[in-house]
């Protein structure tokens, strides 16, 4: 049960595994085919779409197909219990985040917008609650100064996921999966992460504004104003200078981008998107729109 390039990765994996693939539950195909659906089609896989678990019907055809066990690789519809306790051996779930640390559906982009020094994944055993069941399986990752919400998730959480949903259903085949209680006093919730959350305050610290910007990119995109207009800032890096003056003020503007003076450090500015526009270079744009030194975001 998944979607997208990840439920795709998974599902060829535990084929390649030799494992027997009874159904698969995606978004159905339209006019772009989700990838696990697409994958699925070509296979000749019985295909369920995910949504249509909330149903009878749905369920009866999900559980007709007599599967051992469900595997939930990226799934965003809420899928009740009489689904997930179909399969003989129940269902596990990957989660991008060291539980009981960020449940939600942003975990990766909160802890880097928190500063968190170190991530991981989670696979564990689905309950009624978000993301509180009990957990099969760990690993940890390191969160660097340069990651963004695109490195993390298909430089380092997708690959080690798809290694570990492949050794948890290989720890489930052999009868030795544990169910470790996720310490429930230490969990945290936060939302999805979007423009609400995502709106740069240059006065913040500067550890915390290049954190956000970089908890934000690609999505939802940190953004500030130009002239009455959202600007998304993306690819940043702090530069490890202390310049006297205002927060928000560019300091300098050149073919590479700007910086922007902040407290506690410099902030380099490489990629930006004006609102209505693509993604482009940040000195590009500034270029464009004649982006001086002494102008001040707010």
């Amino acid at each position: 049960m998944g979607q997208a390039a990840f439920g795709e990765a998974v599902f060829n994996r535990l084929v390649e595994d030799g494992h027997e693939i009874a159904v698969v539950s995606a978004p159905a195909g339209g006019g772009r085919p989700d990838p696990l659906w697409a994958a699925a089609e070509a296979a000749a896989i019985p295909l369920v779409e995910t949504k249509t678990l909330k149903t009878d019907a749905g369920i009866e055809q999900w559980r007709s197909r007599g599967a051992e066990l469900c595997v939930m690789a990226f799934v965003t519809e809420i899928v009740p219990m009489e689904a997930l306790n179909a399969p003989s051996l129940g269902t596990i779930q990957y989660h991008p985040s060291l539980l009981p640390l960020h449940r939600g559906a942003s975990a990766m982009n909160w802890a880097i917008i928190n500063g968190d020094a170190e991530t991981g994944l989670s696979i564990f055993w689905p309950d009624r609650g978000i993301d509180t069941g009990p957990i099969l399986l760990q690993k940890r990752v390191e969160i660097t100064p340069e990651d963004t919400l695109g490195t993390l998730y298909f430089g380092k959480l997708f690959p080690m996921g798809v290694d570990a949903i492949s050794e948890s259903v290989g720890i489930i085949a052999g009868g030795k999966a544990p169910r470790m209680e996720q310490q429930q006093e230490r969990g945290t919730y936060e939302p999805i992460c979007g423009d609400e959350h995502a709106a740069i305050a240059w006065y913040a610290p500067a550890e915390r504004v290049a954190a956000l910007i970089r908890g934000c990119n690609p999505s939802p995109g940190a953004w500030t104003t130009f002239e009455g207009e959202r600007l998304r800032i993306y690819d940043c890096r702090l530069l490890g200078k202390q310049v006297a003056g205002l927060p928000g003020a560019v300091l300098d503007v050149d073919e590479d981008g700007f910086t922007v003076r902040l407290n506690g450090d410099v902030l380099h500015i490489g990629r930006v998107q004006p609102e209505g526009q693509k993604k482009m270079p940040a000195g590009e744009w500034a270029g464009s729109v004649g982006l001086k030194a002494g102008f001040r975001f707010r």
